[in-house]
């Protein structure tokens, strides 16, 4: 990816945690939501393109991938102010160019997911994209149905809540990452582990996201520690057989934000379990889970394919993910609860991806 390109995915990433703070200026309760612009300029406009990018496979970015950001971005805009006919009109196209990137990539029907010697690295990326189209198609129906058709009335049918997973293709994404840089092994034991691996994050995320709209907190609970265990396992194996390497510890400090985000989740979960939830002194758990998701784990995956060309990278790994630790974890949690750290966590957050984007790597495109 050139040089100038990264400008763009680092102004815009910026944006993205900029937006996360709004809040301070603009209190109580207003018309528009800059949750979503925070949800959107990060998952859809930045991670939903690099996913493009990543799969068109060219080093320079192409016509549709640029064509792919410039409609997310209006998405995002037109949404934002409830403009919902033009939202759905966006989306559908959307859904159609990422649909057609899967297919020219794949196949129309993912006959590859039942295909036990296929790599798991090529069933999470074609997961992704599947996942992308199918986020696309669904938020339109749910605004469809939200704004206009009105036919299903559910308090948890929400356009945020789907607006959200947008999260999942890049996580998914990354799982393609992580599985791609494992070494490869010949052994029926490791076949089993990675064709389990992929069903269970997949389905767990599924299961997890209908468990939520039909409001059952014990299946809740059960798809949350199944995800947990499995990513658990993920990381172990990463750990022993992943290629030694600068994406190797950018990738391992993602599964910690991942494992941090499932731990978080798991206890969200058990406080309405035993119903001592209080949405007001909640809020630095849930903001917690949030950051170290998106801005932990899914940037670390979407920085590695920003550079993947460039690896080696001349910085400091551990001094950089130690400010990015900080940053996601500690400054951007409270920065939602108090402005001061809300500005330290965003000046902090510029440090980190300026060196992720912009140090010199062994390889230059101008």
């Amino acid at each position: 990816m050139t040089k100038t390109y990264r400008y763009f995915f680092f102004v815009l990433m910026t944006l993205a945690l900029f937006f996360g703070f709004l809040h301070h200026f603009f209190p109580g309760d207003t018309k528009y939501s800059f949750e979503r612009l925070h949800i959107f300029l990060f998952n859809l406009c930045s991670g939903g393109t690099i996913i493009i990018y990543y799969t068109v496979g060219q080093k320079l970015a192409s016509i549709r991938v640029l064509l792919f950001q410039a409609l997310a971005i209006g998405f995002a805009i037109v949404a934002f102010f409830h403009l919902y006919a033009a939202a759905i009109a966006i989306s559908l196209i959307l859904f159609v160019l990422v649909d057609f990137t899967r297919i020219q990539k794949f196949s129309i029907f993912p006959f590859d997911f039942f295909r036990p010697r296929v790599p798991a690295s090529e069933k999470f990326h074609q997961a992704a994209l599947l996942c992308l189209s199918l986020g696309l198609l669904i938020s339109a129906v749910v605004m469809l149905n939200n704004e206009y058709l009105k036919l299903v009335s559910n308090p948890k049918l929400q356009l945020n809540m789907f607006f959200l997973g947008f999260s999942f293709p890049v996580s998914l994404i990354t799982f393609s990452l992580m599985f791609s840089f494992m070494k490869e092994q010949s052994g029926r034991a490791f076949l089993i582990f990675e064709n389990a691996a992929f069903w269970l994050i997949n389905m767990g995320v599924i299961l997890f996201f209908v468990v939520i709209l039909i409001n059952i907190t014990a299946l809740q609970m059960t798809a949350a520690v199944t995800l947990f265990i499995t990513v658990v396992a993920t990381f172990y194996a990463f750990y022993k057989i992943g290629i030694s390497g600068q994406q190797k510890t950018f990738l391992s400090s993602g599964m910690g934000f991942l494992l941090i985000s499932a731990i978080t989740g798991i206890a969200y979960i058990l406080l309405h379990f035993f119903h001592v939830y209080d949405a007001g002194s909640s809020v630095p758990l849930l903001r917690l889970h949030a950051f170290v998701s998106l801005y932990g784990w899914n940037l670390c995956g979407l920085t590695v394919i920003t550079r993947f060309h460039d690896f080696p990278i001349r910085l400091q790994s551990q001094l950089i993910i130690i400010a990015h630790w900080i940053t996601v974890a500690i400054l951007a949690p409270l920065g939602y609860l108090y402005l001061p750290i809300a500005v330290s966590a965003v000046l902090l957050y510029i440090f980190v991806l300026y060196f992720f984007f912009f140090s010199k790597g062994s390889y230059r495109l101008s």
